[in-house]
């Protein structure tokens, strides 16, 4: 069994993670509404009325780079 860091900056809940990538709060919960297919497989899950989405899910969707770490050498 793997163990998961839930300390991991790469793990955050969808509308912080919305706005790290610029977008609107809601803009993950309506991505997957949309085109679920497009997360990979583990980068998403809904825990209550909680969304939490991690760094590779937001770049896949978005086809940006984290931008926590742009301005990092």
């Amino acid at each position: 069994m793997s163990s998961i860091d839930l300390t991991s900056p790469d793990i955050m809940d969808a509308k912080e993670a919305s706005i790290i990538w610029g977008h609107a709060e809601n803009y993950v919960r309506r991505a997957y509404q949309q085109n679920p297919n497009k997360f990979p497989k583990g980068s998403i899950r809904k825990f209550g009325k909680q969304w939490i989405i991690t760094t590779a899910g937001m770049e896949a969707i978005t086809g940006v780079k984290d931008p926590r770490k742009q301005n990092k050498h």
